[in-house]
């Protein structure tokens, strides 16, 4: 009869360690999900951005590049002005 219990206290034992480790193996599973989730999200708008400058790089280089960045760059100096720095 000691023999059957001390069995039965081992058995009920490992079952519980394996249903709390289950537990919390499901808790790190969901939470690694959510930070891939985060990453994921991030990863698309960085690509976004990336394929934006990209092709603002592209236009750069293609014919007429030049007239467009200096149309882009609007706030620099004529050639035939002074710069004036208030300090």
């Amino acid at each position: 009869m000691l023999c059957s219990g001390l069995a039965l206290a081992v058995k009920i034992g490992l079952i519980s360690l394996g249903g709390v480790s289950l537990v919390r193996l499901s808790v790190a599973y969901q939470e690694r999900l959510d930070r891939h989730g985060e990453l994921a999200a991030v990863v698309d708008v960085e690509t976004n951005k990336l394929h934006g400058l990209q092709q603002r790089f592209d236009r750069l280089f293609t014919l007429g590049g030049r007239d467009r960045l200096m149309d882009e760059q609007d706030q620099w100096i004529a050639p035939n002005r002074l710069r004036i720095i208030w300090r």
